[in-house]
């Protein structure tokens, strides 16, 4: 599991499932691995760096026993999709107290802008490997 870093997402929210579905169709290199915080791996990954699954409040990569989260995560998301995302890495000169409020405050108020799934989506089969 270590060999490819792991997207934790909250399957609940329709953006971060969003984003998922974003990540597998553009990761072209299949990176990256992705569990939803409310299933059994998710949720014990969250719970080993200090995430209370049953109400996430961010996005987490792990790749190891590293993991980021917040506009970190996003950033290296993006950084790691290729051509022409990896643009988006350009932000980390943006200092962090001025990205990660912005993103804790999209992460706060993500159902009501953006809604809540009442079912969880399923990969394409030719992802589902990648899927944990």
């Amino acid at each position: 599991m270590t060999e490819h870093p792991i997207i934790l997402f909250d399957a609940e929210c329709v953006l971060c499932s969003a984003n998922a579905q974003f990540v597998l169709t553009h990761d072209r290199a299949r990176r990256f691995r992705l569990a939803a915080m409310q299933g059994d791996v998710g949720a014990g990954l969250c719970r080993r760096f200090g995430i209370d699954p049953a109400d996430p409040d961010t996005i987490i990569v792990v790749h190891g026993d590293r993991a980021l989260r917040d506009s970190d995560a996003v950033l290296a998301i993006y950084a790691g999709l290729g051509w022409p995302w990896r643009i988006a890495g350009a932000a980390r000169v943006v200092p962090r107290g001025l990205r990660d409020p912005l993103y804790r405050w999209v992460a706060r108020n993500r159902y009501r802008l953006f809604g809540r799934r009442a079912s969880c989506w399923l990969p394409r089969p030719e992802d589902a490997d990648r899927v944990l």
